[in-house]
């Protein structure tokens, strides 16, 4: 009898990536909600989404027979609503606090500094809706202000001065309540201490201005054992154009690697967090021969698992599944068509205009033909406008992404560089 998995948020793409699974024959997957529910909601309700969820789960449950697991690949509120469902359903997944703990930017830099002071940036809590929130700041300028918690690099600031200070604040009063409300109501489930009850979903974190080499490395904690599968990094390039990738494997010195898995093994067992995925992203100054953490995430990131069928042939939804069954989790290793992938980004700079023209059918054909494996995901098309995108952050707009394959990180460098000429865009200004 094949196991039931469900998956919140599931895209088609995802459900082709599972194909590539060991043991895809003998699973039955499920998609859980939808996108437009939990990834680009015009009204998020964290209760609400999770009485949805339970009412589908146990729709599907009489259809099925049993849920078997249930598995995360997005951010919130689906990286928190599958520790909550699992728990309903005796399926193995991380603590509810272990979770939070990293999901709330502020109460995750309390818990960092705690076990891994070395690499934490200077950090203070800031009420938006305070009479003065400038007076709770202990940073010089400049430094970043953010939510406690938000998408993608959505209300994130580099404040440089009181005036950019108080434009941030104001900016921030209007909209922070989008996600910092639901975001309350996912704090109500668990036990929080004073200071977190304190700083909640609406207030928002001013932290020191890091830079480096991103690493992220990913991996799982099973019955108490660590392990990482794969790390990745974002090389930067020389110039002005904003060649923003994500590479794999990571070209970072050895020594830097273990630093960062080490780091995420004595913090993951700080909090206790068992039973589930993770990923986490790090800054390293080269220059400064420093290594700094910037977040954990709960959970294998979606945006990996193309790289992961590249370079080993497997995506990594194998060892959530592996994990939520019980069972130890394991990946294959380099079985894959590449020895380096890349996601890459197509970046327009954050200027409003309507989309007038998309690459064709039969240009995007022709640049797989040229760069065998390569996928471009478009995420435009003509007549909609730069500014209705969804989940944007504050610097550009993301018209699409390039998943690439090749022998090296030069050749993906190449590739990826050819790929953004050979992509025709045109845009109409707004009047």
């Amino acid at each position: 009898m094949k196991r039931n998995v469900f998956i919140p948020a599931l895209e088609e793409l995802q459900r082709i990536e599972l194909e590539t699974l060991r043991n895809a024959d003998e699973l039955s997957i499920h998609g859980l909600l939808d996108v437009p529910t939990l990834v680009e909601p015009e009204d998020l309700s964290f209760n609400k989404v999770l009485i949805q969820a339970r009412q589908q789960l146990n729709e599907l449950k009489q259809f099925t027979g049993s849920v078997d697991a249930i598995i995360a690949h997005w951010d919130f509120p689906t990286s928190v609503l599958v520790p909550i469902l699992s728990r309903e359903h005796g399926i193995p997944a991380p603590p509810l606090e272990s979770v939070l703990k990293c999901e709330h930017k502020y109460w995750s830099r309390l818990e960092q500094q705690k076990v891994i002071p070395e690499m934490v940036p200077d950090f203070c809590s800031v009420d938006p809706f305070a009479e003065n929130p400038l007076e709770q700041v202990t940073l010089d300028y400049p430094f970043w202000l953010k939510p406690v918690k938000a998408f993608s690099s959505q209300l994130g600031f580099k404040v440089e001065n009181d005036e950019q200070f108080h434009a941030a604040i104001e900016e921030t009063r209007q909209s922070i309540r989008h996600f910092g409300n639901p975001f309350n109501e996912a704090l109500e489930h668990a036990e929080l201490p004073p200071e977190i009850q304190q700083a909640n979903g609406n207030t928002c974190i001013a932290e020191q201005i890091i830079s480096g080499t991103q690493g992220a490395p990913e991996g799982t904690v099973f019955q108490g054992e660590f392990n990482v599968h794969g790390v990745f990094d974002q090389p930067k390039d020389e110039g002005p154009a904003p060649y923003d990738r994500l590479e794999y494997p990571s070209g970072m010195p050895e020594r830097i690697q273990r630093q960062m898995i080490d780091a995420c093994r004595r913090f993951l067992e700080h909090i206790g967090y068992d039973n589930g995925c993770f990923n986490a992203e790090f800054m390293w100054d080269e220059e400064k021969e420093k290594l700094w953490l910037v977040e954990f995430n709960t959970r294998i990131s979606q945006s990996h698992s193309e790289m992961f069928i590249m370079v080993d042939g497997m995506s990594n939804h194998e060892v959530a599944i592996d994990i939520a069954l019980g069972q130890r989790p394991s990946m294959s290793n380099r079985q894959g068509q590449f020895p380096v992938a890349a996601k890459c980004i197509i970046h327009q700079p954050h200027e409003d205009a309507i989309v007038k023209r998309v690459p064709s059918l039969a240009e995007l054909e022709k640049l797989r033909e040229r760069f065998p494996g390569t996928k471009v995901k478009l995420d435009v098309e003509p007549g909609m406008r730069l500014s209705d995108l969804s989940n944007q952050d504050s610097f550009s707009y993301h018209l699409g992404t390039i998943y690439l394959g090749a022998d090296s990180h030069e050749e993906i460098r190449e590739r990826y560089h050819a790929c953004l000429e050979a992509l025709h865009f045109e845009f109409d200004s707004v009047e």
